[in-house]
């Protein structure tokens, strides 16, 4: 890092210990590199949520449906009742509330069948005490039970209703952690996790329903509540509160999956653009491809992609059951998979021509790849037929055209063997592959070997799959704006390093500061843009709280950027 002309203000006396922290004029040269190489702009940024609540769609059984006609919901302590700010009553252990709906009026009965409220809702739960269950719901073979708040709310067309858990976003992943991830991976490889799911819930997104941000399955990420949290999956919640992966100033999308195969591939290979459903999507610099191991060349040939997929070189993901597997057809079988699901594959757009459902093709000659990803993911495959040919796109859809018993390919890092008879039919295809997932990102198998086998760190883990992140606390915008005057971060740090990061581009002079609840002003250096300052001397191992004000004294119209970037030892 360089440093400039280092100023070194006093941050005030914390347990005796003179702690100082030292001004080192300039941001990271990498670290702003790429945030100008990202094109920051404040209407994106913005959109980051403020808010540390999440609001999770509570599935059916098999996530059926998100649209309940009736349930009953009890409490594993005291709970209190209410119409939307209404008090409604205060119930035991033991009480039952059933719910059903009238129209666009919920019908609230106890487990005697009197009624006790008929309302508009909608209906919120709360217990400070225990925990609100569904009875009858179960996540992972246990009873669902939630923490915080559950609410009813009314869909659209009435009849029925929405249950939604609202809770705080470090409660929700100890739900989501376990259970994207078996435990047995290890303390690291769980961080690791955890940072994941955290910046997954954080980064910008579409909705997935008005009245929820995210759903309780892998349509979103799985998250299965109370009841299936476990001790070790919330130590590494606890361990990595508040941290996030940045990509410059931006949360990454931190995607990830069982297992790469070896190799991970680029977003950009795997993915549509989620606006303009092109395909390849615009390329996202902190999800570039990556092999386990160093000196494995690119697989977007066909001679490297089989010599991978068709042997077992040393991996991260060896000890997934899925780090290799076969497929394999005869004739009639790959004639009847292709037919059975070119239509509605078709119905995605990236079927060329397009196939209409009860549309026959013709009879199977040849599965022909025409593109791989630097991972020897398949991004476009040929199908030739005796009819014409199809041009098939994306890996997923790859995956559910080429079905084996019913099962869509675990992925599309994929070499193919044909065998035709004399006649030159074909009569038998072998497919020979690695991973299961899209493989971007995060592979977890490999996640849990470089944890317990190389014992290695969970931001070294990160930092592996994820191209020149870096890791810190949520960036925010400080400013005289009522909503942005005071902000507080609560993280853990391992090791009690830190780097305070201002984007001062408005040249504010000073701001007020405590730093576990030592306060201080530190004064800005308006001479150029960013200001770095090592907050190490001031910083605790483990849990510590910084709040961040505002100075009255400085103009309305300014403001900055502010994040707490980790040091390693």
């Amino acid at each position: 890092m360089k440093k400039f002309g280092i100023v070194l203000t006093t941050c005030l006396l914390i347990s005796g210990i003179q702690c100082k922290a030292a001004y080192l004029g300039d941001i990271p040269q990498k670290t702003m590199q790429i945030a100008r190489e990202a094109g920051y702009n404040n209407s994106q940024y913005n959109e980051i949520p403020n808010s540390k609540t999440v609001r999770v769609g509570i599935g059916t059984n098999n996530f059926a449906s998100y649209e309940w006609k009736e349930a009953s919901l009890y409490g594993t302590g005291d709970f209190e009742l209410y119409n939307n700010k209404t008090y409604i009553g205060t119930y035991t252990v033991g009480d039952q509330i059933n719910i059903n709906m009238v129209g666009n009026i919920f019908v609230l009965t106890d487990k005697d069948t009197k009624v006790i409220a008929k309302v508009s809702g909608p209906i919120i739960f709360k217990s400070d005490f225990g925990f609100i269950g569904i009875k009858d719901l179960k996540r992972a073979g246990k009873d669902a039970v939630y923490r915080n708040q559950i609410e009813l709310i009314s869909t659209t067309k009435g009849g029925s209703f929405y249950i939604v858990n609202s809770l705080g976003l470090e409660e929700y992943l100890r739900g989501v952690v376990p259970n994207e991830m078996p435990v047995s991976f290890g303390l690291e490889a769980l961080k690791a996790q955890a940072v994941a799911a955290r910046n997954y819930v954080l980064s910008p997104r579409v909705k997935a329903n008005p009245n929820y941000d995210v759903v309780d399955s892998v349509a979103s990420q799985v998250y299965f509540g109370a009841n299936t949290e476990k001790e070790l999956s919330n130590q590494a919640v606890m361990e990595t509160s508040g941290i996030v992966a940045l990509y410059g100033w931006d949360l990454i999308l931190a995607q990830y999956s069982s297992t790469a195969g070896g190799y991970t591939e680029s977003y950009q290979n795997a993915f549509s653009d989620p606006i303009t459903k092109k395909f390849p999507a615009p390329e996202k610099p902190f999800l570039k491809g990556v092999p386990d191991n160093p000196s494995t060349p690119r697989l977007d040939n066909e001679e490297e992609a089989y010599e991978f997929y068709t042997s077992k070189p040393k991996s991260f993901d060896e000890d997934s059951s899925y780090y290799r597997w076969t497929r394999e057809w005869n004739g009639q079988e790959i004639q009847d998979a292709i037919q059975a699901n070119i239509a509605a594959q078709s119905a995605t757009g990236f079927v060329h021509p397009a196939v209409e459902k009860g549309e026959t093709i013709g009879i199977v000659k040849k599965l022909h790849v025409l593109k791989r990803g630097v991972s020897g993911k398949i991004m476009k495959l040929e199908i030739q037929t005796t009819d014409k040919d199809y041009v098939v796109e994306k890996e997923l859809v790859i995956r559910r055209l080429l079905k084996k018993d019913g099962k869509a390919l675990p992925s599309a890092n994929v070499v193919f063997e044909h065998e035709y008879n004399d006649d030159g039919d074909l009569i038998y295809i072998k497919a020979s592959g690695g991973g299961f997932g899209h493989g971007v990102g995060l592979s977890q198998y490999g996640a849990g070997y470089m944890a317990k086998k190389l014992h290695l760190t969970y931001d070294k883990i990160l930092k592996h799959y994820y191209t020149n992140i870096t890791l810190g606390t949520e960036p925010f915008i400080l400013s005289a704006n009522p909503s942005q005057n005071s902000i507080t971060q609560n993280f853990w740090s391992p090791n009690g390093k830190g780097l305070l990061i201002i984007d001062n581009k408005y040249k504010v002079a000073n701001i007020d500061i405590s730093v576990n609840g030592v306060e201080e002003i530190i004064d800005l250096d308006t001479s150029g843009r960013y200001n770095t300052l090592d907050l190490s001397n001031c910083l605790h191992k483990g849990l510590n709280t910084v709040n961040f004000k505002y100075p009255q004294s400085q103009s309305k119209n300014k403001g900055l950027r502010i994040f707490i970037e980790m040091v390693d030892d």
